[in-house]
Parts: C-alpha cells; structure tokens; sequence
C-alpha cells in the first residue's frame, strides 16, 4: 500500500528529530507500506531565509526569494533520506523540479495544476521511502515557486489526491482539538472532523492544517489524518460527514484570531459606487478583507471591516489614494482587536445556538465590536483584552 505522510518542521527541526522521524518511517516500513515523505524545513528556517533576503534588500525580488526559500525543505529531505538510508531504509530524495510538480499563479502563492506520478511510481517500485521537497513547485517559464505559508500540507495533499492513496499529517500535537491547547488547557482532541468544519477552523487560525489542502481533500475525498510525530497516539480524522454512530457535536470548535486589523471610515456618501472602489483598491493591493460591516444613516455610509496581516500605513495610503476626491470621511485604523468564532456543522440542525452565543458573551460583559456567520460558524470581532475571556466562556457555553 501506497501512504503519503507530511512533517512539518517541528518534526525535522533538527538532527535528533530527524532520527526520530527517519525510525518512525522505517517501523511503517517494515508493515510493508510504501511512503511517499513530504517535508518541511528544518524548524523555523523559513523565516530565518526571509530574515537574511531582508538583510540584503528591503524589497526583494519575488522570484529570487522563492529561490531561496525552496532551499529550506531540499535540506530537510536531502537529511531525512540519508538518516533512513543510515537504517538500512532503501531511500532517494527529489525536489519539485526532478518531479514535475506544475504549479502556475504568483511567486511566494503557486497553485499546484498538476503532478506528474510517472517518477513517483517507478522510484517506488526500487525503493521503499520517495522524500519529496513540500512547499513547492516549477511554473511554466521553469522557475521554482513556492506555495505560500502551509504549503507543505499542500503540497502532501495533492499528492495523495492525485495518486488516489491515504495521506498523514504529522506535527507536535497529537490531532484537531475543540481549540489551541496552548491556549486553553482543558481543550479535547476530537476523533473525527468533517472538511468543512476544518475548512472554517483553518479560515479562522487554527494551524494543524492549512485552508488549501483541506479544499483539495474534500474535492477528491482524500483520506486524510492528523496525527503527532512525538507519540504513538492516536489522531484526527478528517472525513465528508461524521460516522452515524458518532453523536454530533452542536459546536466542533472554537478559535481567537489577533491577526486583525480593523478599519472604520465614517461619513461616506451614501452610494454603493464609493464601497466598490474601495474594495476594489484593497484588493489590488493585496489585502485580505475579512469582516464587513455597513450602516447608513442620514445620507451616509459607516463602513467597518478587517483585514489580515496588514500593514496599518501601507493600508492608510490605499484608503486615502481612492478617496482623494471625496470629502469629509474619516479614517481610523486599530489593530487592538480579535476575531473568536465558533464552528460545527451541528449548528445547521439546532435551534438557539446564536441566542446561547450572544447571551453568554453579554452575561460576561464581553463587548462584540461586528459580527459574521454561516451556515456552520458565528464570528465575533472583540478588544483584543476580551479575546481570551470570550473563548472561556464559549468553551465552557457549548462544553469544548
């Protein structure tokens, strides 16, 4: 059997866990599976490349960074095989370039249009163990590109997807928890997820797997667990629907995201063409909008929204670019803010859960600054010295 398994780099963060991962593989080895090993870079490498591309130039080329930081995962497979190698584990490593794995869109945010298994499948008929580089990609002018933050999940999902196999994500923790058990220590691992309760907790922050390779999991149906690589513990399941003996949860899971940035313009005119062209300019320049609010009174439209990972005054020049010939409006930028949601596909059957969502907040004097939902989320925008007492409450309202 064929099994995609991922490390992140927590797992490979340095020689010792290397050695770990390379045993772990070997054990899965021996019950005759064949791997297909994609991998991260060694630890916080990553940033530490970004941190040196700065040292040099303040704006660095897209295209030389990606260069550069497709470096970062060719180590940590080059050092993965040879550990497995060292065991006796019959082994080779491959970059994106020797595999033919196509990407297309925008450096340092490829997209993966397609892999070709040609490689894959005879190195696996030699070998046991295929170490693949995560994270990256070649594009048609042949220039490597890497898939964005998160990309190595990405990267293990697609593989999976196309060779129609199980993959396994592997990290520190030990599966998907009703929320960040660093942040709240009661939290439960759950045994089973649906990928739209994953898709939603992944939107919102949480970071055992990223958004994308969710999306390519239900598209293809891909079997897909979330385990840790420090223990033999079981892990998550992610699946289309929960098991019908499994009674479901109204909520899954709760999340704080402080990444939020929250910009009000009041006395707009009144006109949907003024918000058109804002929006339209925010999303030139690359920002992620996130919740919006609109109120119109007496002729004028207060507007409210967030974006995520934003500079304030690189946000501040795009607003009064598009609107430096409207008058009267005023601008104001805070970043002292956060987003806490909840999440369940229970949520579409039950009655009362926004009542219950509201009214445990307001009991604790928690101020709700805007709100969004869907079908299986609520979403709160709260001063960032709420955040943690709101999702104490919520976790304590709906027992997670």
């Amino acid at each position: 059997m064929i099994v995609v398994q991922k490390y992140g780099g927590s797992s490979v963060a340095d020689i010792e866990r290397i050695k770990n991962v390379a045993a772990r593989i070997k054990k899965r080895v021996e019950t005759g599976d064949k791997l297909i090993v994609v991998v991260s870079a060694m630890g916080k490498t990553t940033n530490e490349l970004i941190a040196l591309a700065g040292n040099v130039s303040s704006q660095p080329s897209p295209r030389e960074l990606d260069m550069l930081l497709a470096t970062g995962e060719q180590v940590s497979a080059a050092l993965l095989s040879i550990a497995l190698m060292e065991l006796g584990v019959r082994s080779i490593s491959y970059n994106a370039f020797q595999l033919n794995i196509n990407t297309f869109g925008e450096f340092s945010n490829a997209r993966i249009a397609d892999i070709n298994l040609n490689k894959i499948y005879s190195e696996l008929e030699a070998r046991d163990v295929l170490v693949v580089t995560g994270f990256q990609g070649i594009n048609p002018e042949g220039d490597l590109t890497t898939l964005g933050r998160g990309g190595s999940d990405t990267s293990a999902v697609a593989i999976a997807a196309k060779a129609g196999v199980p993959c396994e994500i592997y990290s520190d923790v030990a599966g998907i928890y009703t929320c960040d058990p660093k942040v709240h220590e009661k939290a439960r691992k759950l045994e089973y997820i649906t990928y739209d309760e994953m898709l939603e907790l992944a939107a919102l922050g949480a970071k055992v797997l990223h958004s994308r390779s969710v999306e390519i999991a239900k598209k293809y149906n891909v079997e897909l667990i979330c385990l840790s690589s420090f223990s033999e513990e079981g892990g998550t399941r992610v699946v289309a629907k929960l098991p019908e003996w499994l009674e479901q949860p109204v909520v899954t899971g709760a999340t704080i995201d402080t990444n939020q940035l929250k910009v009000t313009i009041n006395y707009l005119p009144g006109d949907t063409d003024v918000l058109s062209r804002i929006f339209n300019a925010v999303a030139k320049a690359s920002f992620n909008v996130d919740m919006i609010s609109v109120v119109n009174e007496n002729g004028h439209s207060h507007l409210t929204f967030t974006v995520l990972s934003a500079n304030p005054a690189a946000i501040r020049r795009t607003i009064e670019g598009v609107l430096k010939d409207v008058d009267g409006w005023e601008l104001t930028l805070d970043d002292n803010v956060a987003k806490v949601s909840t999440v369940g596909v229970g949520m579409r059957s039950s009655a009362g859960v926004a009542a219950r969502f509201f009214s445990s907040l307001q009991k604790t004097g928690v101020r709700i600054i805007a709100t969004t939902t869907s079908e299986i989320k609520i979403s709160v925008l709260v001063p960032r010295t709420d955040a943690s007492k709101a999702l104490r409450v919520l976790l304590d309202e709906f027992d997670l």
